[in-house]
């Protein structure tokens, strides 16, 4: 019961609790949450708690953003360049922007910073060693513990075929116990070879273990819609340029060009870029129904590709939440995720872009995780690619609100849920 008692008063310390048998490859599953209601952080891995802080977080009129974040850039002594070059010594960057995780010696348990998030200076230092760029920080308002997630909509390696046995080899009869009935058995003819001395047997090179992934599962927004008009125009024998998602010259022209073919279905629409643009192109080229959604995949910090999924019962909200796997088995085909769901607030605003007609309280009560992956499909030639990529540290985040506008050149998803 002491011992017990100790332990819980570690965790609620200033300074950390480090786990004895964190090893220094674990940094790439680590995840960081911080709490805003209870000024606190706690670094995770897996579903274990290695270590604890106290923080402040950003007063009011200079609100810490609430979100999911990750570490971007590493800086032992950085001097703010917002703030009159204010020291910032074991700067952790979450966003270009100018949110951090960083020392001080203010740190009142209390919001009390510009935005950034305090810590003590020795867990900041301790935490600066623990961690690689890329490490996954979740601010939110309460606390959030990340929970086993197990759902088939979910990555995981494909595993490995069953070997036949002995296919190859001829099967010669061998001296049956009566002469009535052979016995097949399977030999090799190793008459006429001489056996090879033994040999020792070196132990094979440990693969390097792969990079993470980072991925997006979001609606479609005016982006993606073009970027699929412009290759399918392409295949279509139409010079709509790069598939870059911009309405450029070449784009314009194309659209105008396809649409004075087929003036009846466009009589009544006046816009450039619409719905039935996009059906019409769809079924031009045998593709069917156009996807609702995508997924964005990254890879150190680098957009590597993306690939159209479908959302069922798109006027409902998804939701936000994050996925983080910690472990892969290749030879089972296995893959352990862990997942949370923050809170999701959409103005009237933004739920009308959308499409959004219901953001009703079962996406953040009761299962909504497992609501949300099971309204998401994704093709299935997509899925092989993602199954093969995948690697402990690899995150997934499900949004309704897209890119967000901290998603950038060296950076992963960043999804804003409170500014």
């Amino acid at each position: 019961m002491f011992s017990r008692l100790v332990f819980g008063l570690g965790l609620l310390s200033a300074t950390a609790l480090v786990h004895p048998a964190l090893a220094a490859d674990a940094a790439r599953t680590l995840q960081i949450f911080v709490s805003k209601d209870k000024q606190s952080l706690a670094v995770y891995d897996g579903t274990e708690v290695v270590a604890t802080s106290k923080v402040s977080t950003g007063k009011d009129g200079h609100t810490t953003p609430s979100g999911i974040f990750s570490v971007l850039e590493k800086q032992k002594y950085h001097e703010s360049n917002l703030y009159s070059a204010a020291p910032m010594p074991f700067m952790q960057r979450l966003t270009w922007s100018g949110i951090a995780l960083h020392e001080s010696n203010s740190v009142p348990r209390y919001p009390a910073s510009h935005g950034c998030v305090r810590m003590p200076g020795a867990f900041a230092k301790m935490l600066y060693g623990m961690t690689d760029p890329g490490v996954p920080v979740i601010i939110s308002d309460g606390e959030l513990v990340p929970q086993p997630i197990d759902h088939p909509t979910l990555f995981h390696p494909e595993a490995p075929a069953a070997m036949p046995l002995l296919s190859d080899v001829e099967l010669r009869p061998s001296m049956p116990d009566s002469p009535e009935k052979p016995v097949q058995v399977a030999m090799n003819d190793t008459a006429a070879m001489p056996m090879p001395a033994a040999q020792p047997i070196a132990a094979p090179e440990p693969e390097p273990p792969s990079e993470p992934i980072s991925m997006l599962i979001t609606r479609r927004t005016l982006r993606e819609t073009v970027i699929d008009i412009q290759a399918l125009l392409n295949q279509l024998g139409f010079s709509a340029g790069n598939p870059d998602g911009l309405l450029g010259p070449s784009t314009v022209q194309a659209i105008k060009a396809f649409k004075t073919l087929r003036p009846a279905e466009f009589s009544a629409d006046k816009s450039l870029v619409s719905d039935t643009l996009l059906r019409e192109v769809y079924a031009a080229a045998g593709k069917g129904e156009p996807p609702n959604g995508v997924i964005m995949v990254r890879q150190a910090f680098k957009p590597i590709f993306e690939a159209p999924v479908t959302i069922t019962d798109p006027g409902l909200a998804l939701g936000t939440h994050f996925f983080a796997l910690h472990a892969v088995d290749e030879r089972a085909g296995t893959a352990d995720w862990l997942g949370i769901t923050l809170e999701n607030n959409l103005s009237r605003e933004t739920m009308k872009r959308l499409g959004i007609t219901n953001q009703e309280s079962s996406i953040i009560t009761g299962k909504p995780i497992a609501r949300s992956l099971s309204r998401i499909t994704i093709p299935d030639e997509t899925r092989r690619k993602i199954d093969a990529l995948i690697a402990p540290g690899s995150t997934l985040t499900i949004s309704d609100t897209g890119l967000g506008r901290e998603t950038g050149e060296g950076t992963e998803f960043i999804t804003i849920t409170r500014g």
